[in-house]
């Protein structure tokens, strides 16, 4: 099994090259409707600034941005149910919709345009095997859906609720069921 294919845009760690980061604030602000309270948007905030502070060159100077991190992750995380650690690699304008259970490996991929709802997990499959999900632009992934392991989600898919995905999912396809199957979806 080879590993996912990871969208070129992300780097391996930080933030999507291109836009600074008060852009990318701006674009999750908008992307939550606006609403800096939502959890899904403090979640982003606190993941973007994550890795901000990585950027800072000197370790003396990045120490006490890297303490307002770890505090404001574990706010976020014991708050609102979302852990989503820096080194997860996240496009721009995800949508975290809702809060709870969400837990995302930091070693997973989110791409550009990606939504989110509660209890979903992306992760890992074994603690000795760090291969993670891939998510391509546009995935939809439904309430209570875990994805699991090296796989890729193809763009535009979308992952039913309380799916159990351990297989690659193509483009605009639908993974539904435990374990997923996919439904090949006509998109016209």
């Amino acid at each position: 099994m080879q590993p996912a294919r990871v969208p070129e845009q992300l780097p391996v760690y930080g933030n999507p090259g291109g836009v600074s980061l008060l852009g990318l604030l701006a674009e999750d602000y908008r992307a939550h409707g606006g609403d800096w309270t939502s959890p899904g948007f403090r979640a982003l905030a606190v993941h973007r600034l994550g890795n901000a502070r990585m950027g800072i060159s000197s370790r003396l100077l990045r120490a006490p941005a890297s303490v307002l991190y770890r505090s404001c992750y574990r706010w976020v995380r014991n708050r609102h149910g979302i852990e989503l650690d820096y080194s997860t690699r996240v496009g721009r304008r995800v949508v975290i919709d809702h809060q709870s259970g969400i837990v995302v490996s930091g070693y997973a991929t989110i791409g550009d345009d990606c939504r989110l709802r509660q209890n979903v997990t992306i992760g890992i499959r074994a603690v000795d095997d760090l291969r993670a999900p891939v998510l391509e632009r546009g995935v939809d992934i439904g309430a209570g859906a875990v994805i699991l392991g090296g796989v890729s989600i193809g763009e535009g898919a979308v992952i039913g609720a309380n799916a159990v995905v351990l297989i690659d999912v193509p483009a605009g396809a639908l993974a539904v069921g435990v374990p997923a199957r996919v439904i090949t979806r006509d998109r016209t």
